[in-house]
């Protein structure tokens, strides 16, 4: 059965679903991808177009890339509109196929790793005079210990077993695993709940002026890593991902198993979690140059 681009609406609100049900995918990656998606079924709209073909797809990169995304984000869109029709494929509907969309190749992340000294200043930074510089030293703590991505450490609640000091977290594609707590985050937590008042289950709060305390968002977080960012004099661009990469470049300079850090940072595939090899190594040919040879002749 073919399907003409009029009928793409009929089966973009069924996609939906196949999305939760059957891919169980995060309601943020499901926002995003039918974001994207429905960009271009209005640019074909738009464009009177009736039938995909190689065509459509170039134009439509000419498209996005006239508005100035970037490879990753015009990556992204691609992605998305794979995975549209391959959910069409499975069906039996005739339309565009999805392996011919070709990604564009992008050049290998740059990812800001802190000193030793930079990451001390950063988790110091916190003044713990106050109720939000206690939950700001918990939070910083708690992403440096776990390495958890910042929409997992917003979904925490208070319940927690500090004794254990593990941390059964829900992740992408709706998977479970544990993280755990190091004796400096565990303190952490308890004086800020120490000094919680209210009864919302979130583990971090909004600490609004009137009261109306709500759970953080990742955007809150974002900001309070900023902050402290610039009281501590960094001058790197930091987010709340960055201190998930501090965490794993620290176990693995520190001798821990490549397979084991791509457990605990809940990795589908172990070339994700690859991409800090090269950051050991980049630390390896540093102290290569500084010590090697240092003895010989010139």
């Amino acid at each position: 059965m073919s399907v003409e681009n009029k009928n793409l609406e009929f089966y973009f609100e069924k996609y939906k679903n196949y999305l939760s049900l059957e891919k169980g995918r995060s309601r943020g990656t499901i926002k995003e991808y039918l974001r994207k998606i429905r960009i271009f079924l209005n640019w074909l709209k738009q464009n009177n177009i009736k039938k995909i073909n190689d065509d459509v797809i170039y134009n439509f990169r000419i498209f996005l890339n006239n508005k100035n995304l970037s490879l990753k984000t015009q990556s992204y869109y691609l992605i998305a509109l794979r995975s549209f029709f391959k959910f069409l494929k499975k069906r039996n509907i005739k339309t565009y196929d999805p392996f011919k969309i070709e990604l564009p190749k992008i050049s290998e992340r740059e990812i800001n790793i802190l000193t030793d000294e930079e990451l001390n200043r950063l988790l110091d930074s916190p003044n713990l005079d106050n109720l939000k510089g206690l939950r700001d030293k918990a939070l910083l703590e708690t992403l440096f210990s776990s390495g958890l991505r910042v929409s997992e450490l917003c979904s925490l609640n208070k319940d927690i077993d500090l004794n254990k000091g593990e941390i059964v977290v829900k992740g992408k594609g709706n998977k479970f695993r544990i993280v755990f707590l190091s004796q400096k985050a565990k303190k952490a937590i308890k004086d800020y709940l120490d000094k919680r008042k209210d009864d919302n289950p979130a583990l971090f709060i909004n600490l609004s002026k009137n009261k109306t305390f709500k759970r953080l968002t990742p955007r809150g977080v974002e900001k309070i890593i900023k902050f402290y960012a610039k009281k501590a004099g960094i001058l790197k661009k930091i987010t709340p991902h960055t201190l998930r990469h501090q965490f794993a470049t620290d176990l693995l300079s520190s001798g821990a198993d490549l397979r084991a850090i791509q457990l605990l940072l809940g990795h589908k595939n172990i070339q994700t979690t690859q991409v800090y090899t090269h950051l050991t190594n980049k630390e390896l040919k540093q102290i290569h140059q500084a010590f090697h040879g240092k003895r010989r002749k010139n």
